[in-house]
């Protein structure tokens, strides 16, 4: 019975660390939002947003560009995990400059992103 006892206490053991270590994997996206505004502060609908991935950063940043076109809440939405994947486990940082169109104006920006986590920036359009 003590060996059924030391058996049964093992697996138990092995049964919670392998549930103890999924726990601990981050599950939460990687994701860029730019919001664009107008000169006047207003949320700006239809604005295409570019970023692309800046070689020159520190640390490095791979090449990347992605388009989106804000939608009614006035921001575009990023997903970020396929860029993350191609990048490798070691690439935890990317440095991105933002480049915002309307039919008549133009504006620039740059936002950092970091794996799992939600970065946000707002860029204004000029008058």
């Amino acid at each position: 019975m003590n060996k059924r006892l030391k058996f049964s206490a093992l697996l138990l053991l092995t049964i919670l660390s392998i549930g103890v270590l999924q726990s601990c994997k981050n599950k939460n996206p990687s994701v860029v939002k730019i919001f664009v505004r107008s000169a006047s502060n207003e949320l700006v609908e239809g604005a295409k947003v570019v970023i692309i991935g800046d070689p020159n950063s520190n640390p490095p940043t791979m090449e990347y560009v992605d388009t989106v076109v804000t939608n009614g809440s006035g921001f575009a939405y990023f997903n970020m995990e396929d860029y993350y994947a191609a990048a490798g486990k070691d690439e935890e940082i990317g440095y991105f400059d933002v480049v915002v169109k309307t039919a008549t104006k133009q504006a620039l920006g740059r936002i950092r992103s970091r794996v799992h986590t939600t970065a946000v920036e707002t860029i204004f359009l000029p008058n």
